[in-house]
């Protein structure tokens, strides 16, 4: 059943493609509402979720290979909305971001209560809580950070909805405010640019006075958890910051561990 479901988005997504490409295109527009009549000409049954279709293939899974191929050599393929269910395939040269192999850790206490570790599970709403537990947006960034609402859904100005896994907001020490938002991805699901994007976007729509800084965490393996910050460029998302936190029971950070810590440079 698991072979199934992917399979079955695959040829949807492949039809739609097929149609519409063109040698050199590095946009393809599209509508969900294609999905049912494709779905009829491929002799499939039609998926119950059509959300989940362009879900899989924008967070947890890669673009089928006759797609894939015909980018432009050097991008991806990314799908991004284009509207009230509306969308459209646009090559980039970064479509996901994944967490340093070679980047050096630092041990934080964990400061997770013990009921809620012995329950919670390696998804986002269990990263969500040890980052709020442990305070690690407040690390990372240098500001302090309140939790103002996770979950977040809005619709963007083009018609587009956008859920944010939780929003922060922070201050500095000038007395600067800051809107921070999160998006948490645990087992194998990717971090998208478009996520990012959107965030942004979001943030100059619903918080247009505060600073905004975009927040990516991902659960690595064990306890360890990757933290990302990203910048806008001409080019696109950028990744401005990266730090890998692993959290740790208090006798398992030596002195040692700490004079390192005291001499790093940021």
């Amino acid at each position: 059943m698991e072979n199934k479901e992917p399979n079955r988005y695959s040829k949807i997504l492949e039809a739609i493609f097929t149609k519409r490409f063109k040698k050199g295109a590095t946009e393809i527009s599209f509508e969900r509402s294609e999905f049912s009549k494709i779905a009829d000409e491929l002799g499939i049954a039609l998926p119950k979720n059509l959300g989940d279709v362009l879900y899989s293939f924008r967070y947890r899974t890669l673009l089928p290979k006759s797609i894939a191929s015909k980018a432009p050599k050097g991008y991806e393929w990314i799908i991004r909305p284009a509207g009230k269910g509306k969308y459209k395939l646009v090559a980039v040269k970064q479509a996901n971001i994944s967490p340093s192999n070679v980047l050096a850790e630092t041990k934080i206490p964990d400061a997770t209560p013990g009921v809620i570790a012995k329950y919670s599970m390696n998804d986002e709403q269990s990263l969500l809580a040890r980052l709020r537990y442990n305070r690690l947006v407040d690390i990372f960034t240098g500001l302090t950070c309140y939790s103002l609402q996770n979950h977040l859904r809005t619709t963007l100005r083009d018609g587009s909805q956008v859920e944010t896994d939780e929003i922060y907001i922070g201050l500095d020490k000038r007395g600067a405010h800051y809107v921070l938002p999160v998006q948490a991805k645990g087992g194998k699901d990717k971090i998208g640019v478009v996520q990012i994007e959107q965030d942004i976007e979001m943030c100059a729509l619903k918080f247009p006075r505060l600073i905004c800084r975009s927040i990516a965490a991902q659960f690595m393996e064990g306890n360890l958890i990757a933290l990302f910050e990203f910048e806008q460029s001409k080019d696109g998302i950028k990744v401005g910051s990266e730090k890998h936190y692993r959290l740790v029971k208090p006798d398992e950070l030596s002195s040692e561990e700490l004079k390192s810590y005291a001499i790093r440079q940021d």
